[in-house]
């Protein structure tokens, strides 16, 4: 994808790119292998962990098909190397304290690829479950529905002052990093750039000395330590 490479620029030297547009993820993918399949040193480049969301899985998915989807024999015998990086996640949660302090899931609000009501079903199970909840791509220009639903669906077993992180460009000179509660969150602040962070109900927040509010979520020492 070509933001991604953008994203990279300062990495590159003599190396050949090939870009592809957003949407065109199974074609990159063949591309990469069908060119690592030629002998050649391919790096397919991800935004935040290859593992989340993102392209790892698909290259496993391909280089198993049997079908019209399969690869060429020299493309499925390379190897491949899958390097962990940071998601955006875990950059989200230190940025605001450490409100993935205990048990987390993430859940991806585009149903380019998963059928609207299996989101709907993981997002009440998350919000019953009480697990901090991260939500991917949370808002497009088309999708606009789902966020709105996903803060009922918590309020309806969260604090309205639970902590949300709300984070977009992380990592880049536009980062913003606001941390708010479930009851303010505003779901039209958001765009496919931010990922939002929902604390569990034992999660808190307060404001250090210096005015930064900090968000975590505890793991159960006190009652350790009382016990």
């Amino acid at each position: 994808y070509g933001l991604y490479l953008d994203l990279v620029a300062d990495l590159r030297h003599d190396q050949a790119e090939h870009r592809f547009p957003l949407g065109d993820e199974e074609a990159r993918v063949r591309h990469a292998l069908e060119l690592a399949g030629q002998g050649r040193v391919v790096a397919l480049i991800c935004s935040g962990d290859a593992q989340i969301y993102a392209m790892a899985a698909l290259v496993f998915e391909l280089l198993e098909a049997s079908d019209a989807r399969a690869v060429t024999p020299s493309a499925r015998r390379v190897a491949v190397a899958v390097h962990p990086g940071i998601s955006a996640m875990q950059a989200a949660s230190a940025r605001a304290g450490a409100l993935l302090g205990h048990d987390f899931c993430a859940i991806s609000l585009s149903d380019l690829l998963t059928p609207i009501d299996d989101i709907r079903k993981r997002l009440a199970a998350a919000a019953t479950g009480d697990f901090v909840t991260a939500l991917y791509n949370p808002r497009s220009e088309r999708r606009t529905v789902l966020i709105e639903e996903a803060k009922d669906i918590f309020l309806r077993s969260r604090p309205p002052a639970t902590p949300v992180v709300v984070a977009s460009n992380l990592g880049r000179p536009t980062e913003a990093v606001t941390t708010t509660t479930l009851a303010a969150f505003d779901p039209h602040s958001v765009d496919m750039l931010t990922i939002v962070v929902i604390g569990a109900s034992a999660s808190r927040a307060f404001t250090r000395g210096d005015g930064r509010t900090i968000a975590y979520t505890p793991r159960g020492y006190a009652r350790k330590a009382s016990a």
